[in-house]
């Protein structure tokens, strides 16, 4: 009996051109099904190689568990296994063996019906090349731990089709990494060799520390010596003491490296963590008082860029970013204290500099910027997730035109619990008294106004509902001109009112069907001088969009992932 008690599979391994119909045709053999999905990128909408079937009862989820995993859909077998909503269990490793060695006769089912002997399997999975031929190895997951260290006790060392098969416990790629760190060796790496270094002066050099097996120098057997080499010892305790001995001394006037000889991979891996250490140290070292300046005139260098901020206090550095057509339009100014830079920050964000407002902020990682925008969308969602109670009084409804007909206008209200609600009144800073719009009440936001042209006396009626509509004054398609200046008159809501009109149609150009979506995360993440910098900027809110829509995919992915 399925131990999650749930009527919901996931089928696996499947070829990007299956559809939802495909699937259909062979599940509802089994049973009736209640829905099916094959999860897609979120831009492209191609699939993402897996997909979720829904039955209506269990036993027919169960039967079709049974029958129908390794079935053949578009000559590649699929892998079912139940739906696990919760990613715990799957990010744990608990009950996962790997089997390596395999002979490549071996398939899926073959490998399945060998080990459910020993319990209930959740998964299993051969490796597959890009011909759909076995690369040798695979891994199961069964439901309890014990069923897994039972499996490997019996079947390890065993000849499945005339091979001996190793069967161990699943271990991720970061363990054995740290396991390979710590474990013992005989073989070490020696670089920055004197370019005359023969195999024989290398052995020389190490044979006092213990017998060696072999000896090798890259590029030695083309004549031309590449500066490094490998010595193999017969015994571990004598490459850790050659290498304690020899690294970081002098050879005819170079000071050479001795290591432990690492693969790629694992080399690679290391390099990574140290770059990522290196970064981070900088940051904590920087962290309150780098500061990310941008919206420059194309002539401000770096000399005129200290020179605006030096009034702060002391500058440790002063980068202003640059291309080959010059000034990108962005830099950095770091300041000695924190102190320093939050006065700078206050007193500098927004002011004219040149002809452009600047934005002064302190400088983020990608990263960090990155959770930032994360954790605001996943706000958005759990707040659109409520019920669409009305709150009035709340921040002023957004307008966005209608095209072809600047005097209509549909309404785009979220209120506080993320639910729409009628508009509230609203007169633009400046605007005329008599032009105003009479917008229709539906909830949906569908409806179009009608435009009036009143005085001051009174307001129009509702004919539908026979209720007095409070004038609600219509922007033109283009509105007026959105300066820095024009900005700062303006209360907070009304700036982002006014610059959510001019973003919309310009996200919406490039992203049609995200632009609701954008827009709304570029509203909630930036300060209302960045939002002008963007609307005047089409290079800088490009990479704006880039960065929130990788976020909204991102976020998909997980949401899949965990259904």
């Amino acid at each position: 009996m399925n131990q999650f008690q749930s009527s919901s599979l996931y089928i696996g391994d499947i070829d990007p051109d299956v559809t939802e119909a495909n699937l259909f045709e062979l599940f509802n053999a089994v049973g009736p099904v209640a829905s099916i999905r094959v999860c897609r990128d979120l831009i492209t909408r191609r699939s993402l190689g897996y997909a979720y079937v829904n039955f209506h009862n269990v036993q027919d989820a169960e039967t079709a568990l049974e029958e129908k995993n390794n079935s053949l859909i578009k000559d590649r077998p699929c892998r079912i296994m139940w739906a696990q909503r919760d990613p715990s269990l799957r990010k744990s490793g608990k009950g996962n063996i790997f089997i390596k060695n395999l002979d490549t006769t071996i398939d899926h089912k073959t490998l399945y019906d060998t080990f459910s002997q020993f319990g209930q399997i959740l998964s299993c999975k051969i490796e597959l090349d890009e011909k759909q031929g076995s690369k040798g190895y695979g891994y199961i997951q069964f439901a309890s731990q014990d069923a897994a260290d039972k499996s490997a006790q019996t079947v390890n060392g065993m000849m499945l089709n005339g091979k001996k098969v190793f069967v161990g416990p699943f271990v991720t790629k970061k363990e054995r990494m740290v396991a390979n760190s710590s474990k013992k060796f005989t073989n070490i790496f020696v670089k920055n060799l004197p370019d005359n270094y023969s195999i024989e002066k290398l052995k020389e050099m190490f044979t006092p520390f213990g017998q060696i097996s072999s000896a090798a120098i890259a590029g030695e057997d083309a004549g031309q010596s590449k500066g490094f080499g490998f010595v193999n010892f017969e015994s571990p305790d004598a490459a850790a003491t050659a290498v304690e001995a020899i690294n970081n001394t002098e050879v005819e006037g170079k000071t050479v490296y001795v290591g432990r000889a690492q693969k790629r991979q694992e080399r690679d891996a290391e390099l990574r963590h140290k770059f990522e250490q290196m970064k981070m140290e900088q940051m904590t070292k920087y962290q309150g008082i780098n500061l990310y300046i941008k919206n420059l005139d194309d002539d401000i260098d770096e000399d005129k860029l200290r020179a605006v901020f030096d009034q702060f206090g002391t500058i440790t550095s002063c980068k202003v970013m640059n291309d080959a057509k010059g000034s990108k339009g962005f830099g950095f100014v770091c300041f000695s204290s924190p102190e320093e830079a939050t006065k700078a920050v206050t007193e500098m964000n927004g002011k004219i500099v040149g002809n452009k407002p600047l934005y002064v902020g302190l400088a983020q990682r990608k990263e960090a910027r990155k959770a930032q925008l994360e954790a605001q969308f996943a706000q958005r969602k759990q707040l659109a997730r409520l019920p669409p109670t009305p709150i009035y009084g709340g921040a002023p409804p957004m307008f966005f035109s209608h095209p072809g007909q600047p005097n209509f206008v549909y309404p785009q209200m979220i209120n506080q619990r993320g639910g729409r609600f009628p508009p509230q009144p609203y007169q633009a800073p400046g605007a005329p008294q008599g032009n105003f719009v009479v917008m229709n009440n539906n909830v949906g936001g569908g409806g179009r106004g009608a435009v009036k042209n009143g005085g001051r006396g009174g307001a129009p009626t509702n004919s539908r509902r026979g209720m007095k509509q409070t004038p609600v004054v219509s922007m033109p398609q283009q509105g007026p001109q959105l300066t820095a200046d024009s900005l700062s008159s303006m209360p907070i809501a009304d700036q982002k009112h006014f610059l959510g009109e001019r973003l919309y149609p310009l996200i919406a150009k490039p992203q049609p069907q995200l632009a609701g979506k954008s827009t709304g995360m570029i509203l909630d993440s930036s300060y209302p001088e960045e939002m002008l910098h963007l609307i005047e900027n089409p290079q800088a809110l490009n990479d704006k969009i880039e960065e929130a829509i990788k976020v909204l995919r991102e976020h998909e992915g997980a949401a899949q992932t965990q259904e």
